[in-house]
């Protein structure tokens, strides 16, 4: 009898290089695994925000939206990528 053992599979480069990311890789693996995970964070970044509105005001809002440029910056490029979409037919 042969015996045969399983082979391990290795994740494409970005998806390594996503859950070696300190903060970030941590979940996107708990994502992936459980994707009611996605929820709970946003509940947790919601809460953060009301909190961090009593505390400073409005300037918040400010902030989290200046934080957030690269990442729109980002999402436009990546929908915008050629040969990323199958054509219909």
């Amino acid at each position: 009898m042969t015996q045969t053992t399983p082979h391990a599979t290795t994740l494409p480069l970005g998806q390594r290089l996503l859950y070696r990311t300190p903060v970030v890789g941590r979940i996107a693996r708990e994502v992936g695994q459980d994707v009611n995970n996605l929820f709970y964070l946003l509940v947790i970044v919601v809460t953060l925000e009301v909190l961090a509105f009593r505390l400073w005001g409005p300037v918040v809002f400010t902030l989290t939206a200046i934080a957030l440029v690269p990442l729109m910056f980002l999402f436009f490029v990546v929908i915008s990528w050629p040969g990323r979409s199958k054509p219909k037919r």
